[in-house]
């Protein structure tokens, strides 16, 4: 090809103006609201409504922080963070310091409760739910609180967990913000709250703190540890610190050590959230938090929580609706429909709103210091040994009978019930291990005579299943003849275990009875 060389005529032909102006049309830059009409003036200034969101956001903050300024401001002008009303769940108060694993005991902290269900006389039916990362106690409704728990659809008569046979405790975790201490809490040494001074948590210092509470209400054994996605790794932490006191595992959704794939998405989060000029280091209670951070790490975070199919057969290409005006005018000038730098296809304008209704209803700082102690979680052996955390032996009793048998007489069927839990009587490697499976198996050793339900969605790609394959591979490895392991198809992702009431609830529900 000789495209390098152009005639001077050519060239000149170029250059001449076209035969039709269009004066009349000038090119508009995008944006979401302009009218798609001739009228516009060319040096217009574009409209942009998703920028402009923050600054109105900004402005409702110090309007609502002005009418209240008569009010008490002891807890900082920070949103109340849609915390539970404080009346509708209880709180124990620990005196005692917490050992942590990476800092300084804690003086003293609080943990937010709510149970539902009945305590046996025996004190032996207690399920401990776990939450995941930044949900409340509140996970169903309650004579207090009849709104609408996190986990509504799994708790309650004849459900998953169910009340006519299970007392089910669910807590705030230590270091969240409905309830429970965290940075937003006042430190009792300062008068103040303790922002970003609070000390670096892991899942096992959440964990004991919960039996701690345990302790408080008189529980030496619970039937079993039930959690999905964060809660999933405290309850194979609760069963590995304590194996004598918890008689069964529920891990859905979660991991036993987390992957580079997970810390990065949850790094990219506290990064655009440490970059707004609200967050202030972490001291921010005296003034604005950052907003606009929080919902840049909700959008974030939400695309890891559902999964691409799921988007294809919910929104597609699809684009919003235009206002009226916008499509009338736009189909007087026969013209095509000017893209929007501003949320314009469907599944921009649902991340848009995920971060909007966030961002004010979670402390930034809790979100920070739960997210860290998620990627610090790691039950391999050499992990484990790094934190100095000495493995208790195997449980040496039988796994709990449930509530049905064990009311009753010792009888054959509490044999056949132990018999079905030992499905898996050995177990090979698989065919291409990840190099750390046999450290994981060796770390996990504690959990050897502890029945474990571990279940994996297909779409989750923020803990992808091989990630649940490993827990069950591992665990058989270290001897557990005891595990179950399921994998569910469908398009929710990650949220599958907040949405498939009937794969998820069911398997629960045959676990525990």
């Amino acid at each position: 090809m000789n495209s390098g060389k152009t005639s001077s005529k050519a060239l000149r032909l170029l250059s001449k103006p076209p035969a039709r102006a269009y004066r009349s049309h000038p090119i508009r830059a995008a944006s979401q609201c302009s009218v798609p009409g001739p009228s516009k003036p060319p040096h217009e200034r574009p409209h942009f409504p998703c920028v402009d969101a923050h600054a109105a956001r900004e402005s409702r903050i110090i309007s609502s922080r002005s009418s209240s300024s008569s009010a008490s401001t002891s807890s900082g002008p920070e949103p109340p963070y849609a915390r539970p009303n404080p009346k509708t769940y209880k709180v124990y108060r620990h005196e005692s310091p917490l050992p942590l694993v990476y800092a300084d005991p804690l003086p003293s902290f609080d943990i937010a409760y709510e149970t539902w269900g009945t305590l046996s006389p025996r004190k032996d039916n207690v399920i401990l739910l776990h939450t995941g990362l930044s949900a409340s106690s509140h996970a169903a409704s309650t004579d207090l609180n009849p709104a609408d728990g996190w986990w509504e659809k799994f708790i309650g008569p004849g459900k998953a967990l169910d009340t006519n046979q299970f007392f089910i405790i669910c807590t705030n975790v230590l270091g969240g913000c409905y309830g429970s201490t965290g940075p937003s809490s006042v430190d009792p040494a300062t008068g103040s709250p303790y922002a970003t001074r609070f000390p670096i948590l892991s899942i096992f210092d959440m964990v004991r703190a919960q039996f701690c509470l345990l302790d408080h209400l008189g529980i030496e054994r619970l039937y079993a540890s039930v959690g999905s996605s964060m809660g999933a790794m405290q309850s194979l932490a609760a069963g590995w610190l304590f194996p004598e006191r918890v008689g069964k595992v529920v891990s859905i959704s979660g991991t036993a050590r987390s992957s580079p794939s997970a810390i990065a998405m949850r790094f990219a989060q506290r990064s655009v959230l440490m970059a707004d000029p609200n967050w202030k280091k972490g001291f921010y209670y005296d003034s604005l938090p950052p907003h606009t951070g929080m919902k840049l790490a909700r959008q974030i975070a939400t695309i890891t929580y559902r999964s691409g199919p799921e988007w294809d057969l919910r929104f597609g290409r699809k684009l919003r609706k235009l206002p009226e005006a916008d499509a009338a005018a736009l189909a007087q000038v026969d013209r095509a429909r000017p893209p929007a730098l501003c949320p314009d296809f469907l599944i921009e304008t649902y991340l848009d709103h995920q971060g909007e209704e966030f961002c004010l209803k979670y402390d930034a700082n809790s979100l920070i210091y739960i997210s860290k102690a998620m990627d610090l979680f790691d039950m391999t052996a050499p992990a484990l040994a790094e934190l100095r955390l000495d493995p208790p032996p195997p449980r040496e009793g039988p796994p709990p009978l449930p509530p049905s048998l064990s009311a009753h007489p010792a009888s054959p069927a509490h044999a056949q019930y132990h018999h079905l839990l030992s499905h898996s009587k050995s177990h090979p490697p698989p065919p291409n291990p990840p190099l750390h499976l046999p450290d994981l198996a060796a770390g996990l050793r504690p959990l050897a005579n502890t029945p474990v339900l571990i279940l994996g969605v297909q779409s989750d790609i923020l803990f992808p299943v091989e990630q649940q394959r490993e827990v069950a591979d591992a665990l058989r490895i270290a001897g557990n003849q005891m595990v179950s392991y399921y994998e569910l198809g469908g398009v929710w992702g990650h949220d599958t275990f907040l949405l498939d009431v009937q794969n998820v609830g069911g398997a629960i529900r045959g676990f525990l009875s």
